[in-house]
């Protein structure tokens, strides 16, 4: 019944790539990748979230700040607040919400 699942480990960049590595109603986890120069589209999350940069640096764009996240920096914000992520080297993060 125990998995290991290496996901994070074989995903490979190139653009967007968004993993949903678990979930249930009350929480889900998800991995992003973006490659160097990539942007992930203004979007909104249907809870609040937390973000945890696993590897490299993103540009996180929310209410008209943008905020430089590094290599495990995190990042709290709330629900149905448009934002948006750019990054200029190959990148990765959780988002748990």
């Amino acid at each position: 019944m125990y998995q290991i699942i290496d996901d994070i480990n074989t995903t490979r960049f190139k653009g967007l790539k968004i993993l949903k590595l678990s979930g249930t109603d009350d929480k889900e986890i998800l991995f992003i990748s973006l490659e160097k120069n990539s942007v992930f589209k203004k979007h909104t999350s249907p809870k609040d979230a937390q973000l945890i940069v696993l590897e490299g640096c993103i540009t996180f764009h929310i209410n008209q700040n943008e905020y430089d996240l590094n290599k495990h920096q995190t990042f709290s914000f709330r629900k149905d607040e448009e934002h948006w992520v750019e990054t200029k080297e190959n990148s990765s993060f959780l988002i748990i919400r």
